[in-house]
């Protein structure tokens, strides 16, 4: 009997993708699709490049695997040191893994070991926001504050608490567990750790620039600094999740260097690899690195981590950011990018807002534009978006339940940073023509 593919398609039979170049992805039938967002915000240098597969096989035909309790490699520890001079933190040392939740996982455990090295055993309470994506494992998504993924699994979760989203555009809204200013928001962090007991809590997590779950929310002014100064004052260890922003997603190297904030642990992957090999990791600062070895060491690993065929395409990744000066045309064609779709789609009665740095764009989609009311989630309006872009040959990434867990939709433009001009007029264009499409075959409650 032949086995079965569990999909994450929502279509059981979902167009099989044979090869891709550039911005581009074709399927079996020879069908061509516009990739505008980059796989899931994870591909920036571009389908299809040669160097890093001629990368990937001399590597593992050199060597694929020597396991990290007994061997470190070259490829890894020469990663590292070029990768040192572009990471926003003090003496980095980087704990490589498979992916974004691993790196989480691996993110969580280091805060832990960091406090109790310090003496500080009761610290074990860790602070995210709602409105966040941090993963799918149990840890990750615990500490996530995206509802409609957590609701399945309530009551495995728990251990981790909350404070607001950072989301100007919904400021105060009733039901969104978000604020606006960045008084409020550093003051009710503040507060929460306060009450938390004095000694207990171990980290806050959060992301730069809200990737999934908000689409490209950028936290009000001098928030990110207050964050920061509120976390030194109690001891609490700042966590920066860069899966999605890092890399010159946002026109930067990393989200934080937007705000000129060195958190003490900062997590990757997505963009690292592009894509083409499973891999991220966490960069920890000099002092916690100093505090976990010099402390008993760090009770954690996993079978792939410290991979070398990673490292090396992580590598050849970087190289390629650099030689091409990838981050700097982030910045430029996401300026470009955000322009276009302004003016395609920012005054249509459906869209609230358009925001976002570098090519990290995102729309978010409402009902009433002076209430700012989300389409009721039964109406799955980003859904019928998303189909028939892709029917008409452009792939989208969206993201639901960000007005209050349930309702609203989002959609996040996150396209590889080789896309050219006449990619980005396609983009703008083919989001303004599937939204009206959409529109005009969903059916909403009257009541709703």
């Amino acid at each position: 009997m032949t086995a079965r593919v569990f999909r994450r398609s929502a279509s059981p039979n979902p167009p099989v993708a044979v090869e891709a170049h550039g911005s581009t992805i074709v399927d079996a039938d020879g069908k061509a699709y516009l990739d505008a967002a980059g796989g899931a915000i994870v591909v920036n240098v571009g389908h299809g490049r040669r160097e890093i597969a001629d990368a990937i096989a001399e590597q593992a035909a050199r060597l694929s695997y020597a396991h990290g309790s007994a061997f470190t490699t070259e490829a890894l520890e020469r990663y590292a040191a070029e990768l040192g001079p572009h990471l926003p933190v003090d003496e980095p040392a980087i704990y490589p893994v498979s992916g974004g939740s691993e790196a989480i996982e691996t993110a969580l455990k280091l805060a832990r070991a960091t406090q109790l090295a310090r003496g500080d055993a009761d610290r074990w309470i860790v602070f995210a926001r709602w409105g966040s994506y941090h993963g799918n494992t149990l840890g990750a998504l615990d500490l996530s504050g995206r509802r409609p993924l957590r609701r399945p699994y309530e009551g495995w979760l728990g251990r981790f608490r909350h404070v607001s989203a950072a989301y100007p555009y919904r400021g105060e809204d009733a039901g969104s567990q978000a604020l606006g200013s960045t008084q409020a928001l550093v003051d009710e962090l503040d507060r929460a750790i306060s009450s938390a007991g004095p000694g207990t809590v171990c980290a806050f997590v959060g992301e730069p620039i809200v990737g999934a779950t908000l689409a490209a929310v950028e936290p009000p002014e001098g928030y990110w600094e207050g964050v920061a100064d509120v976390c030194r004052h109690h001891g609490v260890l700042l966590i920066a999740d860069e899966v999605m922003t890092g890399f010159g997603r946002t026109g930067t190297w990393f989200g934080m260097d937007h705000y000129g904030v060195r958190p003490d642990l900062l997590v990757a992957a997505k963009g690292a690899t592009s894509g083409y090999w499973p891999f991220g990791f966490v960069a920890a600062s000099g002092e916690v690195y100093d505090a976990v070895t010099g402390g008993g060491g760090f009770v954690h690993g996993f079978t792939y981590s410290h991979q070398p065929v990673a490292a090396t395409v992580a590598r050849e990744v970087l190289r390629i950011l650099e030689a091409e000066s990838l981050v700097e045309a982030s910045a430029k064609k996401g300026e470009r990018l955000k322009a276009l779709v302004t003016d395609r789609v920012g005054a249509h009665p459906a869209v609230g807002d358009v925001r976002g740095r570098g090519l990290m764009v995102g729309v978010e989609l409402v009902r009433d534009l002076e209430t700012r009311e989300p389409y009721p989630r039964g109406a799955r309006l980003v859904e019928a978006v998303v189909r028939i872009a892709r029917e008409r040959g452009l792939l989208l990434y969206s993201g639901t339940g960000n007005a209050n867990g349930v309702d609203g939709d989002v959609i996040l433009l996150g396209p590889p940073f080789v896309v050219t001009d006449d990619e980005l007029v396609r983009i703008a264009d083919g989001l303004a023509k599937a939204l009206d499409l959409a529109l005009a075959t969903i059916e909403v409650p009257a009541s709703a």
